[in-house]
């Protein structure tokens, strides 16, 4: 090996600077090969990005802080002073590819990109530093360089002097211009696929960019009106409304030709899709390249190796399983926006119930649904109730003569009546029809609006019925714990099998749960009692309600209990008022529910869907032009400011010392997500994901973290800032 003890990492793994760029020039090619780009430039780019990690500079900070005062030393730029062994023609190509790889070129949010340091430092000054020793460490490099096929020349220290200035000229150039640079992504990309699996590189590049066998989603069944519809046609997007259990999923499966990107609102209904579609197709792919992707971290991989669940947030699957906030970047060009725009070019992306998303997040789920379209992806959209007018907002996006539309007839819906409606006042006049569901060994599902009301009926749950199994499911328990809780609720395991654990139980049992039950959560129970909600998600949540189905369910009722809306908008919250008045008053009492008039009783309530103005922050326009400077990008930072998009992590006074501690998939099992303001207050760790240290005595395995608790627990000085 050539110069092994110039590193590109330091610990724990101290890679070799050699290894890491024939690992990212693997990567490279097998990137390029699947977006269709020039596989030679994108080798000889990812060759060239890091070579400036041979100064000596940087070989002595790897192990080290930057100093205060220091002028920032950044590898890209030293990595540049070879540009001038190419070519002239592909010098600019490069130098996307290198030269903003880690950092926007102006307005970075650290103020270390070129364009920044030239605003505190003369641009001699930035080159001297950054050329320091050329004689003694550029030979090295060059050694290197030629090792990995590039043809090298000696580099005087003044035609170094005169590459920094081309570069620099360059990007002064370019910051002028609008747009995104594919090569920019396809360097960040492959980049952080080879940083990610180092020495498992090579094994899991040959699973990158390839198609998925779908055919299983072409089997058929009378119970399942959507598998008997034909998916084939030419128009390239598809719009479809069908209540749960009718094969939606199938159906927008089967309208897919190449990688599918397959998003869904919530942690639980990503989690159970992961696992569904992972069983779906195992026969048929053997090893297939199936990912899950959280806003931080995976959680449920297949196999459940670590080297599995590192690359899940990276390029080349052949089905990501995620939620939209995890491909919001293209809209507004955060971190890494570039690499998931190649990415999820050209790819099927199914966005399974759109209606679920409520203002400032259904703005920007129409919005990646325009970006995407100029992007040449094909759209499937799955619902079970959306509005008319949100429909036709959706379907004038697309263009109507694009889009497959399927619904259901009514004759077809008139087989999905399977709920009773009673309208009752309180928790309180709800308990003794829970009481009897009990003695009937009927599975009991409790549905609230909020995390502290689930937590003080679940309370309630187990002061009363303290020798029947009970679960609160809510978002805010470490990750561990949730992945566990929702193994059980589903009451299968890995395989499929029966554990006979609450959905799979024989016997009476609990459920108290928030909104994460309402989407793609195979469950069912046999009552439910919830809190009223908009029309739309209440029958989501009944879907959770008898929802298996055979020749000897059909027609058979069961019964749901909704809880009349609070008087005031605060008790109302997360929803608005007068929209749960609206719901209510178009719930039947005492009576069938109909599928067929569910949409027009959705209609009455949601007469217009209203999009909150999100235009001005989108890096593309409904004229078509991309507003955000090239080599650049806004810090993940902006969606919290300025659209109150602000979930941050936290984690427990005693798990501190082992967060510090641990590797990253480690971290991400002790992290419990929980709304910025809820937690601000409280010190913030600068390692990992930078979660917030809060109380122990906030926090319990059954009930999650209580923010109440949080008021008025007492805990160290050091973890408050006052």
């Amino acid at each position: 090996m050539i110069w092994p003890e110039i590193k590109a990492k330091g610990k724990p793994d101290f890679t070799p600077l050699i290894t890491h760029l024939q690992q990212v020039a693997m990567v490279a090619e097998k990137v390029a090969t699947g977006i269709g780009a020039d596989v030679d430039l994108a080798c000889y780019g990812a060759i060239l990005h890091d070579i400036g990690k041979a100064h000596p500079e940087f070989q002595q900070r790897l192990d080290k802080e930057y100093r205060i005062g220091d002028l920032p030393f950044r590898h890209e730029i030293t990595s540049c002073l070879f540009i001038s062994l190419f070519d002239e023609t592909i010098r600019p190509t490069l130098i996307d590819m290198i030269i903003a790889h880690h950092k926007s070129i102006r307005r970075d949010a650290r103020e270390k990109g070129l364009l920044d340091l030239t605003e505190e430092y003369e641009p001699e000054e930035i080159f001297e530093f950054h050329s320091s020793n050329w004689e003694i460490w550029s030979p090295k490099a060059l050694d290197i360089l030629s090792k990995l096929g590039i043809k090298v020349k000696p580099l005087s220290p003044k035609e170094a002097e005169e590459n920094f200035f081309y570069v620099y000229d360059y990007c002064r150039k370019r910051f002028k211009e609008k747009g995104y640079s594919i090569d920019r992504g396809l360097l960040e990309a492959a980049d952080h696929f080879a940083s990610a699996l180092i020495d498992r590189t090579e094994t899991y590049t040959q699973r990158l960019f390839k198609r998925p066998n779908l055919n299983f989603y072409n089997r058929t069944h009378p119970l399942y009106p959507l598998s008997l519809k034909s998916a084939e046609s030419n128009k390239p997007h598809t719009i479809v409304v069908a209540c749960t259990g009718a094969g939606k999923t199938d159906f927008l499966f089967r309208r897919c030709k190449g990688r599918v990107f397959y998003t869904l609102p919530f942690q639980a209904s990503i989690n159970a899709m992961f696992q569904r579609v992972s069983a779906d197709l195992a026969n048929d792919n053997p090893d297939l390249d199936i990912r899950l992707l959280h806003s931080a971290s995976s959680l449920t991989i297949k196999g459940n190796t670590v080297e599995e669940k590192i690359i899940q947030g990276h390029i080349g699957s052949s089905i990501k399983i995620l939620t939209p906030h995890q491909i919001a970047g293209i809209v507004f060009g955060t971190s890494g926006y570039e690499a998931t725009l190649i990415d999820i070019k050209g790819c099927d992306v199914i966005l399974d119930e759109i209606h679920t998303y409520t203002d400032i997040t259904r703005a920007i789920v129409l919005k990646v649904v325009h970006v995407l379209k100029n992007l040449g992806c094909r759209i499937h959209i799955g619902t079970a109730t959306m509005p008319t007018d949100l429909y036709n907002q959706i379907l004038n996006l697309l263009g109507k003569d694009n889009v497959l539309e399927v619904k259901l007839t009514d004759e077809e819906l008139d087989r999905f009546d399977r709920h009773t409606v009673y309208k009752t006042d309180s928790w309180e006049i709800a308990f003794p029809v829970i009481n009897q569901a009990i003695k009937e060994n009927k599975k009991v599902l409790l549905v609230c609006n909020r995390v502290q009301s689930a937590q003080k009926v679940f309370e309630q749950v187990k002061e009363k019925y303290s020798i029947i199994p009970s679960m609160l499911l809510h978002s805010r328990f470490k990750r561990c714990t949730r992945e566990q809780m929702e193994k059980q609720l589903i009451g299968k395991d890995n395989k499929g099998q029966s554990t006979g654990q609450f959905n799979t139980s024989e016997k009476a049992c609990v459920v108290v749960s928030t909104q994460v039950v309402e989407v793609s959560l195979d469950i069912n129970f046999d009552l439910m009692v919830t809190e009223c909600a908009p029309l739309d998600a209440l029958i989501q949540r009944f879907g959770r309600i008898n929802r298996k189905r055979n020749e000897q369910t059909i027609g058979r009722l069961k019964p749901v209990y909704v809880i009349v809306p609070p008087e005031t908008e605060k008790e109302a919250k997360p929803y608005d008022l007068k929209i749960l008045q609206d719901s209510y008053a178009q719930l039947p009492n005492g009576e069938v529910i109909h599928e067929r008039d569910i949409q027009k009783k959705i209609n009455e309530v949601f007469p217009t869907v209203d999009m909150p103005e999100i235009e001005e922050h989108a890096i593309f326009k409904k004229s078509g032009e991309w507003t955000i400077n090239e080599l650049t990008h806004r810090p993940k930072s902006f969606l919290l400011e300025t659209l109150d998009i602000d979930n941050v992590a936290c984690i427990v006074e005693a798990d501190e010392q082992r967060y510090m501690s641990s590797n990253f998939e480690e971290r991400m099992q002790m992290e419990i997500p929980v709304r910025y303001w809820s937690v601000h207050k409280f010190n913030q760790l600068q390692e990992g994901n930078r979660p917030f240290v809060v109380p122990d005595s906030a926090y319990t395995e059954e009930a999650g973290l209580n923010l109440e608790n949080l008021k008025t627990a007492k805990s160290d000085i050091n973890y408050q800032i006052l």
